[in-house]
């Protein structure tokens, strides 16, 4: 496929210099995306970048991640209204080494557009401060610096020397990997086309050769939000930060005309599937953004991690599923049921010894306010353990109630979902 034709049709086109759709239409060109490693993780947000990659890579290209292990020691200040806390080392190289692990179930690694990973710590760690001011800072001059948009709208506010290098620095790097790897073309995100056409210039001055730059629209929610956070926060690529369930019902939740956009940013479908798709559930949204959330969690998560993610969801939202549904699930989808509903801990000496349920939840747990709560629960018929309702109030709470030795379900009608965890 073509490369500027993909882009085009999926709206992921701002900007680029003259001459970049003529190379892509020919294939076989290398192009990179620098990242930072300034978070502990890669976010929903940096899978923008990613899936130009991927596309670049799908169309016959080669792919290049330049981990940011001198910049993300400095500060982009692109994008940014406050000069960034400086993180140290330690923190750096610890969140370049996980986002590396990251970065493989992404792209492809073997084969003629095999992705490749250089460090731009790498370009530096030789050079000292003198020869990067001659070598490098004698190419560009301040005037054409101040021009460049991340450096003016920070001029009033304030702007470090720091972080005014930083557009030197990703400047060299093109030229680094011009020189090194016959890099010739940049990507990033629209807040990168000053930096990026630097580097541009830079080839040019330097090496006396051609380089060139694309950029995509920066992505935002219909409300104006920023795009990749929710009320909690970021959306992590990672399980241990965002968990698979609160991945999937990012996209769920996700306002309806926004669905489009992050459909033709995200998706790996063809336009014709992608059209089809629209056409057949044109009255029905939820259905697209369901289509959309299980790609996106099967891909970026797992298989697994996506069938556990409809297990608790049919458990939360669902109305069918009995006992035997929690007899299916395995462990992480307690896991995920544990971080969703109000959990509670409870000794395991306490359902070891068998006490009833009015004891186990009253005095041992702290799921209901008093004994007597409980008990017209049960005599409202309105109380069940597992899925089974509770007749009984000396009925007890054992060992055997337990799914994986740790997890059971409480319910107080259709609407009160509790978990006790034994601690």
């Amino acid at each position: 496929m073509n490369f500027f034709e993909e882009l085009s049709w999926r709206g992921m086109i701002q900007d680029y210099t003259p001459e970049v759709d003529e190379i892509l239409k020919k294939g076989g060109v290398t192009g990179y995306i620098g990242f930072d490693p300034t978070a502990p993780s890669l976010t929903i947000g940096n899978y923008v970048q990613i899936m130009l990659l991927r596309l670049f890579q799908l169309s016959g290209n080669k792919p290049i991640i330049l981990m940011g292990g001198a910049t993300g020691r400095i500060g982009d200040p692109s994008g940014k209204d406050a000069e960034r806390q400086l993180k140290s080392e330690e923190e750096l190289d610890r969140n370049l080494n996980h986002q590396l692990k990251q970065f493989e179930k992404f792209l492809d690694w073997d084969g003629p557009f095999a992705a490749e990973v250089v460090n731009n710590y790498d370009f530096y760690k030789a050079m000292n401060v003198l020869e990067f001011l001659r070598k490098v800072g004698k190419s560009l001059t301040v005037n054409y610096m101040m021009s460049k948009e991340s450096v003016k709208k920070r001029i009033e506010t304030g702007l470090s020397f720091t972080e005014f290098s930083y557009q030197l620095l990703q400047a060299y790097d093109f030229v680094c990997l011009h020189e090194q790897k016959n890099c010739i073309l940049q990507m990033g995100g629209s807040d990168q086309w000053g930096n990026i056409t630097s580097g541009t210039e830079l080839v040019r001055r330097h090496l006396g050769a051609k380089a060139f730059a694309l950029t995509t629209p920066l992505l935002t929610r219909a409300d104006g939000k920023k795009f990749g956070k929710s009320e909690e926060g970021n959306i992590w690529l990672d399980e241990q930060l965002t968990s698979p369930y609160k991945f999937y019902q990012f996209w769920i939740n996700c306002a309806d005309q926004d669905i489009p956009a992050f459909t033709r940013y995200f998706t790996l479908k063809s336009e014709q599937e992608v059209l089809a798709d629209e056409a057949a559930n044109a009255d029905d949204p939820r259905k697209l953004k369901a289509l959309l959330a299980e790609e996106l969690t099967r891909r970026i998560h797992s298989d697994e991690a996506f069938e556990t993610v409809e297990q608790v969801s049919m458990l939360l939202f669902g109305k069918k599923g009995g006992k035997e549904t929690l007899l299916s699930m395995n462990e992480k989808a307690f896991q995920m049921i544990a971080e969703e509903i109000p959990s509670f801990k409870v000794s395991k000496s306490i359902i070891e010894a068998g006490h009833s349920i009015v004891d186990v939840l009253a005095d041992y747990s702290g799921v209901m306010s008093s004994k007597s709560e409980v008990r017209r629960a049960i005599k409202g018929n309105a109380l069940s353990v597992n899925r089974e309702k509770v007749t009984e109030e000396q009925q007890s709470v054992g060992i055997n109630d337990l799914f994986h030795g740790r997890y059971c379900m409480v319910e107080n009608g259709k609407r009160n979902k509790y978990i006790l965890v034994v601690d």
